[in-house]
């Protein structure tokens, strides 16, 4: 019974994931229930003293923020939290970013000099951060010559052609082996994707286990792995095999290169 319950419920999946380019059905039958709500809050505020007067072309309907708690996404959250720690930690004049959210290199680029590549650069102009145009696959750096470096929730998408890059089965491992040559010697890497039962959503992202990723990393160190659980819970410091079961997860990774 467990079991069909579990193949209807990828069906489902299957489908909503398909139709989900098109339109959010579950988001758009969810909005009909928080129409009247918008509607009184509005008939509330008009009728309010010194109100200001309400054009129909410029009501606004947001209808999904009104929440008992403000809504994260973890892995990004405690990822960035914990990268940047580490990084403020080193005390490292620069670091180079490959591919991660681009807040997280704004903020970073508070505490040090960061070069973002990207095969997707932005344009920016704060102080401290330099973007360059560049594949993780043929990164524009020499062997042995990175100090500090991360690369956070990227590698899983990598030869998927999610982002304009070029399909490769193998991207994710060849990615892995461009940030170890580049990296120097006792030079440090933090490193994150989603971990668990192996498995591909195509085009989405990968699912690795803890222990491939570690694998493609065989000629650097293990310093620290951490994670977020399916619980969405952080866990820090933890054994790498702990969340092997998972279905999605994130495994945070510090690499030091031997």
């Amino acid at each position: 019974m467990l079991r069909k319950k579990n193949k209807f419920s990828e069906t489902t999946h299957f489908f909503y994931r398909l139709i989900l380019p098109f339109f959010d059905p579950l988001k758009l039958l969810i909005a009909f229930g928080k129409y009247p709500g918008f509607i009184k809050d509005l008939i509330v505020y008009s009728k309010k003293e010194k109100a200001e007067s309400v054009s129909l072309i410029n009501i606004a309907p947001y209808l999904f923020d009104k929440t008992s708690v403000s809504p994260f996404d973890a892995h990004y959250f405690y990822q960035d939290t914990w990268a940047f720690k580490k990084i403020y930690q080193s005390r490292v004049n620069d670091h180079i970013d490959v591919g991660s959210r681009v807040d997280f290199i704004g903020f970073l680029s508070v505490i040090t000099k960061v070069t973002f590549v990207d095969i997707r650069p932005i344009e920016t102009s704060l102080k401290n951060l330099k973007s360059v145009k560049g594949d993780i696959l043929s990164l524009p750096f020499q062997n042995n010559s990175v100090k500090s470096l991360s690369c956070l929730h990227v590698a899983e998408h990598v030869g998927l052609g999610r982002y304009g890059d070029y399909i490769d089965p193998l991207g994710t491992k060849k990615g892995c082996q461009e940030l170890s040559r580049v990296l120097q010697k006792g030079g440090n890497l933090y490193f994150s994707v989603p971990v668990g039962n192996p498995k591909l959503y195509f085009n989405a992202h990968r699912v690795h286990s803890p222990q491939q990723i570690i694998d493609y990393f065989s000629n650097l160190e293990l310093i620290e792995f951490s994670g977020i659980d399916d619980e969405k819970k952080f866990k820090e410091n933890i054994d790498a095999g702990i969340l092997s079961d998972s279905k999605y997860a994130c495994g945070l990774f510090w690499f030091r290169k031997k």
